[in-house]
């Protein structure tokens, strides 16, 4: 039963391997969660007139204007997970994606001045209690791992200078970008017109208020430069390992 589990699994991740301490109880429960999970999914999907597909949703799941919500297939939705594709090109969520719960995924938020949208890769993995906003762009590429409470918000409050409250004053808007094959740690924060390279590190608790390029290691608040990891393929690996802190 194993074997067979896992070679199913191996389509979408050939790297894939179940520890040998994993007994068939818990397969069977893993199973019997998935399937319901993938039930549940499908039937918001024919509820909102989508076609159904591989999408994978746990309880308490709700989408707003879901004919501009797009999902890849074997995308899975945590408890309580909120979508909001009100935005000039929605949310596009790509294939083996998942985001935890708790999570908010807005495409826009104002009915006077519509955001962009929202583009999540294939293979992202967004922990828990995440708020994406997509008001002037948000696009995260692929195969990115992404710790809990990681908070982006492409756009700002414009400050007036004739005395107009700031909540009247409207907003500027360039968008967030971050790379592919990205590492961002736990309560990680992103503001507007920030674009984070490939193959970067992100800090957990780091506030990133302005740009880097490719393999940057990043901390701080606000973030800075640590240090580069381009052309060092063993410090690469060595941070990039769970069980491996981040500062040595």
């Amino acid at each position: 039963m194993k074997g067979l589990i896992q070679y199913f699994i191996r389509i979408k991740n050939p790297a894939f391997s179940f520890d040998p301490k994993v007994t068939a109880a818990m397969l069977i429960s893993l199973a019997w969660t998935k399937f319901l999970c993938l039930v549940r999914g499908n039937i918001i999907l024919l509820l909102h007139l989508k076609k159904p597909s591989y999408l994978f949703a746990d309880k308490g799941i709700s989408l707003f204007n879901a004919s501009s919500i797009r999902f890849g297939k074997f995308v899975q939705l945590g408890d309580h997970v909120y979508l909001s594709g009100l935005g000039t090109r929605g949310i596009d969520i790509g294939d083996n994606s998942s985001i935890g719960a708790f999570s908010r995924i807005v495409a826009s938020t104002s009915f006077n001045h519509i955001g962009k949208g929202i583009k999540i890769g294939c293979n992202v993995g967004i922990g828990e209690f995440a708020y994406l906003g997509g008001g002037g762009g948000l696009d995260i590429g692929d195969d990115c791992i992404i710790g809990q409470y990681l908070g982006c918000h492409p756009e700002n409050h414009i400050r007036p200078d004739n005395g107009t409250l700031i909540r009247n004053s409207g907003v500027s808007r360039k968008g967030i970008r971050i790379g592919k094959n990205c590492w961002i740690g736990a309560r990680v924060t992103l503001v507007d017109g920030v674009t984070i390279g490939d193959h970067c590190i992100i800090a957990a608790g780091a506030v990133v208020n302005k740009s880097f390029p490719d393999n940057s290691l990043i901390g701080g608040v606000p973030a800075k430069l640590i240090r580069s990891l381009a052309g060092n393929e063993k410090d690469q690996h060595v941070t990039l390992s769970e069980n491996t802190p981040l500062f040595r």
